[in-house]
């Protein structure tokens, strides 16, 4: 019986491991990216040609989604891709920054 249980585990750990290895990475300039991206309702973001636009709308449920076509008949807002990479960026502090070299 302990070996159809270390078999059991021992399956489970290896398609565990083929998920891991086997799933997308995140591009360097896309991580740390939260969920709670900010709003821009004037214009797409600018400057970046590999930015995405996603627009954010309601259903009549009340239910909030993010696509990447904007809804039609709908409003919705912008979602500005830019300003969250902005926001998760760490200036680091010039004067430890000397201190280190």
């Amino acid at each position: 019986m302990r070996l159809a249980w270390a078999i059991v585990v021992g399956a489970l750990g290896a398609g565990a491991i083929a998920w891991w290895l086997a799933r997308d990475p995140v591009p360097a300039d896309r991580a740390g990216h939260g969920h709670d991206p900010g709003d821009s309702a004037a214009a797409p973001p600018g400057g970046d040609a590999a930015a995405p636009v996603l627009y954010r709308w309601r259903d009549d449920a009340g239910v909030t989604h993010v696509t990447d076509a904007p809804p039609q008949g709908r409003d919705y807002s912008i979602v500005d891709v830019d300003a969250l990479a902005r926001r998760n960026t760490i200036q680091p502090d010039a004067k430890i920054a000397a201190e280190a070299e």
